[in-house]
C-alpha cells in the first residue's frame, strides 16, 4: 500500500489566473497531464486552481510552472495571487528551466483563502477549444475595471478600429487599395493568435482553434476573402470580451461569499483576548464575537445568548435566538450580545470553505453535453483539416485537375469549416433572444443557457429574497383591550426605537408617520424581547412565551397567537406588567408577482419548488399561498443534493438571490442569480 501511495504521487495545487473559457482550462489540462509524473489532473475555470498528483521524481513542481506560463498564464501555488502575466509575449526556449518557485512547498494544505473560486452563475456549455485574437485572458489587474479598460476590451477596440477603418478605406478608394487595407487589419488581428498557436504547438497541441483560425484566415487571403477573414478576427475578440466578463462576474460573487468569513478573531486566553488571523483557529479554541461582529469560525456557543443572523448561510430571513450549547456558522453576524463561542471545525472545514468547494465540485461534474463537445472537439479539427488537405491533393494527383482550382477549394473548406465560421451563423438568432431577454431584465451569459431553458422540467426557488421582499412586514394588529391598532403601533415603535433588529424594523417601518413618544430606560431581555418606559408606562415587546411566562398572555389570546405563528408568522406581544396590550404579526410577504410566476410555470408543465434554510411554518405558509411545494431547513448542501436528485427526472433550473445558493445554482441545468 506504501508502495501504492508513492507511485500515485503528492497531491499539489495551483491558483492560476487568466482562464475565462473552457478552453483555456482544457489547454492547460492537456499540456500538463503529458508532463512524466502527473496523473489525477483537474482544472477548474470559475475557482482558478489546478489540482494534480505529482511524482517529483519524474518532474518537478517548476516543471509544472513552466508549462503553464508558456502557454500565456499566471501560476502561483495555492494561497498565492497568481502573477500577471504579460501579453503576446512567447516563453524563451528554456522556459522549461525557470525555476522561480523551486524550493515551495505546493502540498495539499487548506487555507480559507478561497478568493478565486466562483458561484452564482448561469449554467454555461462552451465552445471547447475556444480562442480569440491574442486571447487576453483575465488580468488580475484588470479586475474591477470597465470591459473597455481591459486589455482584452482595447485588442475589440483595436481590432475594430482596424476593420472599420478597411471600410472607409474601400468605400473612398475602391479596387486594390481597398482589398490590402483589409488585408493589413486581418494580419494584424491574427499575429496575437498566431502567436498563441506556435506556443500551443511547441506543447504538442497542434490542433487548437488558434492554429485552425490562423490557417483558416491565411487560406481567407490566398483566396481573396481578406474581409471575411478579418471580420472572423474582430467578432472572436468581441466573443472572447463577454466571454471574459461572465467569467468575473461568476468569480466575483465566490469573492464576496469568501469575504464573508472575517479576516481576524478574538481568541479568548484565560481573562485575556487577543486578535489573531481568523485562519489559525484550532478546533477547541474559544473566540470572542461581540455585537455586530462577523462570526470567525464554525463552533459552538458556550457562554452568552444573542440573535444570530444566519442569512449568509441559510438564507433565514430573521435572526434566531441562540444560547449556549447551540451551534454558529462562519460567516454568521451576531446581532445583539456578546458571546464566546468554542471552535468545532477549521478553517478550511468551516461553512463558507464547503460552499465554496461546494461549487467546485458541481463546476467539474460536467453535463453529458459538454463531455460529448470535449469529445466532438477533440476530433474535429484534426478532420477539418485532413479533410482540406484531400481536397487540395487527391483530385490533382488522382487526375491532373488544376491545382489552382483545387487549392482555392481545398482553402475554402477549411475557412468554412473553421468553428469561427459556424460562431458566424448563429449569431443573429442568439443575439436577438440575448437582447429580449436583456429588455426583461435577464442578462443570460450566452446561447449555451438559452439552449439549456429549453430542456427545463422543474423549477427551484430560494424563498427569502427571492419569492419574498427578504424583510419583515407587519401583517396583523390585534389590540386586546380599549387600545387602538394605531396606539399599540405607535407604543410598540416607541419601545423599539432605536433598534437594527429586523422585527423591530418592520414595526418601525409601519409606524412610518407617526410621531413617536420618547422612550428611557430601555433594555433588552436577551432573547426574549426589549422594555423602556413610554409615557410613565413600563412597557415590553416580546414573544409570546416570554409573554405568557410573565402572566401578561393568557386564555384566548394565547391560542390566537399560537394561530397566527402556525400562519408562518413571527408573533410579538406588547405588554404592561401583566397585561397583555396588543399582538403584532410579522411575515416576510411574497412579491407581488409571485404568485402569477408560478401560475406560468404551471401552465407550461413545470413543476415549482421552494427550497429554503427557513423553518417549516413560514415556508409552508408561502408555499401555500403561492401554491409550490416547499423543503425547509436546508443548508446549502442539502439544496445541491436536492438538486442533484430533482436533475434525475429532467432538466432543473435553480432561481436564487444569495450566494449561500451558490452551490445549487452552479449544480443546476440553469442557475438564474437575481
Amino acid at each position: 500500500m506504501a508502495q501504492e501511495n508513492q507511485t500515485a504521487g503528492a497531491a499539489c495545487e495551483w491558483t492560476i489566473s487568466g482562464m475565462d473559457c473552457g478552453s483555456c482550462a482544457n489547454k492547460i489540462k492537456d499540456a500538463v497531464t503529458r508532463l512524466p509524473g502527473v496523473s489525477d489532473v483537474s482544472v477548474t475555470l470559475i475557482s482558478e486552481k489546478l489540482k494534480l498528483r505529482l511524482d517529483d521524481a519524474k518532474a518537478g513542481r517548476d516543471r509544472i510552472e513552466a508549462v503553464v506560463k508558456s502557454l500565456g498564464y499566471g501560476i502561483a501555488p495555492k494561497g498565492q495571487d497568481a502573477p500577471k502575466k504579460k501579453a503576446f509575449v512567447l516563453p524563451p526556449a528554456d522556459a522549461a528551466k525557470d525555476k522561480d518557485h523551486a524550493g515551495h512547498d505546493h502540498s495539499d494544505h487548506d487555507h480559507a483563502d478561497q478568493d478565486k473560486a466562483s458561484t452564482v452563475s448561469l449554467s454555461t456549455g462552451g465552445d471547447n477549444d475556444h480562442g480569440s485574437p491574442g486571447h487576453i485572458h483575465d488580468d488580475p489587474a484588470d479586475r474591477g475595471k470597465r470591459w473597455y479598460q481591459t486589455g482584452k476590451g482595447k485588442l475589440v477596440i483595436f481590432t475594430g478600429i482596424l476593420l472599420g477603418a478597411a471600410w472607409a478605406v474601400e468605400y473612398l478608394f475602391p479596387g486594390p487599395v481597398g482589398y490590402w487595407a483589409f488585408v493589413a487589419a486581418c494580419v494584424i488581428g491574427v499575429a496575437p493568435v498566431a502567436r498563441r498557436a506556435f506556443a500551443a504547438a511547441r506543447m504538442g497541441q497542434v490542433f487548437t482553434i488558434e492554429s485552425l483560425m490562423t490557417i483558416a484566415a491565411i487560406g481567407a487571403l490566398f483566396i481573396g476573402a481578406a474581409e471575411e477573414a478579418a471580420l472572423v478576427v474582430f467578432l472572436f475578440a468581441v466573443g472572447e470580451v463577454l466571454e471574459g466578463v461572465a467569467a468575473n462576474k461568476a468569480r466575483d460573487g465566490i469573492r464576496a461569499l469568501a469575504n464573508l468569513v472575517p479576516k481576524t478573531a478574538m481568541l479568548v486566553e484565560g481573562n485575556q483576548t487577543r486578535e489573531v488571523a481568523a485562519e489559525t483557529l484550532t478546533v477547541g479554541q474559544t473566540v470572542l464575537a461581540r455585537p455586530g461582529d462577523r462570526i470567525p469560525a464554525d463552533g459552538q456557543i458556550v457562554e452568552g445568548t444573542s440573535g444570530v443572523d444566519d442569512s449568509p448561510v441559510t438564507g433565514e430571513s430573521v435572526p434566531v435566538t441562540k444560547g449556549p450549547g447551540a451551534a454558529v456558522f462562519a460567516g454568521s453576524i451576531n446581532t445583539e450580545a456578546a458571546l464566546r463561542i468554542r471552535v468545532t471545525k477549521a478553517a478550511e472545514d468551516n461553512t463558507i470553505s464547503r460552499i465554496i468547494r461546494l461549487v467546485e465540485e458541481a463546476e467539474e461534474a460536467r453535463a453529458p453535453t459538454e463531455r460529448f463537445i470535449d469529445r466532438f472537439s477533440r476530433w474535429y479539427m484534426p478532420l477539418i483539416v485532413a479533410l482540406a488537405a484531400l481536397v487540395i491533393l487527391v483530385p490533382p494527383l488522382a487526375t491532373g485537375q488544376p491545382w489552382e482550382t483545387w487549392i482555392y477549394r481545398g482553402l475554402t473548406l477549411l475557412l468554412i469549416g473553421c468553428p469561427c465560421a459556424l460562431v458566424i451563423s448563429v449569431p443573429a438568432s442568439i443575439a436577438s433572444a440575448l437582447s429580449s431577454g436583456a429588455k426583461r431584465g435577464l442578462l443570460m451569459k450566452g446561447g449555451a443557457v438559452i439552449e439549456a431553458a429549453a430542456k427545463v422540467r422543474s423549477v427551484a426557488f430560494d424563498k427569502t429574497g427571492t419569492l419574498t421582499h427578504g424583510r419583515p412586514q407587519v401583517t396583523d394588529v390585534m389590540p386586546t383591550g380599549t387600545l387602538t391598532e394605531a396606539a399599540v403601533i405607535r407604543l410598540a415603535a416607541a419601545v423599539e426605537a432605536g433598534s437594527s433588529h429586523p422585527l423591530a424594523l418592520a414595526i418601525l417601518k409601519r409606524a412610518e408617520g407617526v410621531a413617536l413618544p420618547p422612550a428611557t430606560g430601555a433594555k433588552a431581555i436577551m432573547g426574549k424581547g426589549v422594555s423602556a418606559i413610554v409615557e410613565g408606562r413600563e412597557l415590553t415587546v416580546s414573544s409570546p412565551r416570554f409573554a405568557t411566562g410573565a402572566g401578561a398572555l393568557r386564555g384566548d389570546w394565547i391560542g390566537r397567537a399560537t394561530a397566527l405563528e402556525e400562519e408562518g408568522k413571527t408573533v410579538a406581544v406588547l405588554f404592561e406588567d401583566s397585561s397583555a396590550l396588543g399582538l403584532i404579526a410579522m411575515r416576510d410577504e411574497p412579491r407581488t408577482d409571485a404568485t402569477e410566476s408560478v401560475r406560468q410555470l404551471r401552465r407550461l408543465g413545470i413543476t415549482p419548488t421552494i427550497l429554503t434554510g427557513d423553518n417549516p411554518r413560514p415556508a409552508a405558509s408561502i408555499a401555500g399561498s403561492l401554491g409550490t411545494e416547499f423543503r425547509a431547513e436546508m443548508l446549502p448542501e442539502d439544496k445541491l443534493t436536492t438538486i442533484r436528485n430533482m436533475a434525475a427526472t429532467g432538466g432543473v433550473m435553480m432561481v436564487g438571490d444569495g450566494i449561500n445558493d451558490a452551490p445549487a445554482l452552479k449544480q443546476a441545468s440553469v442557475g438564474v442569480a437575481m
